[in-house]
């Protein structure tokens, strides 16, 4: 991939967000005609190869333009990461023909969704009871489906499921009957990254739906997918926490108080410098992780899981400190600092909650170091 596409990549997100993030959070959509731009451009999955219509980004390059859109735009940017994910699953997980007839559509203007946890299976989901049944040809889903980021505007639904004794993911298009899409209302953060809950009864699809992969460990499968989006949400907390800086930057060089900028009270100094140390470390975090990815080195799964870990807890506490330095210039909706302390909580929920990460490298590290 050249500078030039990078450039011209960064610059479109840069145009067709503007100063808009702020009205698209309060009224809790993305305009339609943003997301077919980004799309066809292949913004929404950078790292699909310039075969299928993509970018052809690296890690490290799709990372930074991740940072890009989180920075402007959670609620796209969780668009994006839900884009990426689908794509990525496609071209692991499907044969060529799969691969000839989807990779296409996501960068062309088609939407996608990937729909992992239910009602009874969030963090654990191990206890997943959505059924993809082999019948004849075909096959037939059901089950319910939760929390989808994305599956407002999903043209197409990548269902994670049990397929015989084991798993598969299958792509389902979103107006196959039997499938049933409610919006979730007012969630607490990226409220305009289409959130909702699907409901798949009885839906009837071709044995081809179901990605190559097929019947292998929900463990594997799952992980295979998790790690592509841990990274992208780190990526996106680095976002969070650029534009965090630069408000609480901004407004601390220009607002005065007791006779000098706000910056000039030490108090205030230390969450500027904190600040900067959060964004700093989760930048560097993410490059390691970024740069485990394009090396296909075995700690990758680990490092993608440090990443969305670290990351995600600096953008919370960063978001709290710019807060805290805008204080009521802040505290109002359609504040960049205001969206990015919501938003930033919720990542520190999605990919993995906290406690999971924490689990999972807990038992990496006794693996390491015991």
């Amino acid at each position: 991939m050249t500078e030039a596409r990078w450039t011209a990549a960064r610059e479109l997100a840069a145009a067709l967000v503007g100063d808009s993030a702020g009205d698209w959070d309060v009224a809790g959509k993305l305009p339609a005609d943003v997301l077919l731009r980004m799309g066809a451009e292949g913004v929404l999955c950078p790292q699909v190869p310039q075969e299928y219509g993509g970018l052809g980004m690296d890690s490290l390059n799709c990372g930074e333009l991740t940072a890009e859109v989180g920075s402007r735009c959670s609620s796209l940017r969780s668009v994006m990461t839900s884009q990426g994910i689908a794509a990525w699953c496609v071209a692991r997980l499907g044969d060529d023909a799969q691969r000839a007839e989807w990779l296409p559509r996501l960068t062309s203007g088609a939407l996608a969704c990937v729909a992992f946890s239910e009602p009874d299976a969030g963090s654990d989901l191990s206890a997943m009871t959505t059924r993809i049944r082999p019948d004849g040809d075909d096959v037939v889903i059901e089950g319910e489906k939760v929390w989808t980021t994305a599956a407002a505007y999903a043209d197409l639904i990548l269902v994670f499921g049990r397929y015989a004794d084991g798993a598969a993911a299958v792509v389902v298009p979103s107006h196959t009957p039997g499938v049933r899409i409610e919006r979730r209302p007012d969630p607490l953060g990226c409220r305009a990254a289409g959130h909702a809950d699907i409901r798949l009864d009885s839906v009837r699809l071709p044995r081809g739906s179901v990605l190559g992969g097929a019947g292998q460990p929900l463990g594997m499968l799952v992980t295979s997918a998790l790690t592509y989006g841990r990274l992208s949400v780190a990526w996106g907390c680095v976002g969070i926490l650029r534009a965090c800086l630069a408000a609480a930057c901004r407004h601390a060089a220009t607002r005065r108080q007791f006779g000098k900028p706000l910056a000039g009270h030490q108090l205030v100094a230390r969450h500027l410098a904190d600040l900067m140390v959060d964004e700093q470390v989760a930048t560097l975090i993410c490059r390691q992780a970024s740069g485990h990815w394009d090396e296909r080195t075995p700690d990758l799964v680990t490092s993608a899981v440090l990443a969305k870990h670290v990351a995600a807890r600096r953008a919370a506490d960063g978001a709290a400190r710019a807060t805290q330095v805008l204080a009521s210039a802040g505290a109002r909706d359609g504040s960049v600092v205001a969206r990015a302390y919501r938003d930033a909580k919720l990542m520190e929920i999605i990919e993995g909650s906290n406690e999971i990460c924490e689990l999972i490298l807990a038992e990496q590290a006794v693996t390491a170091w015991a």
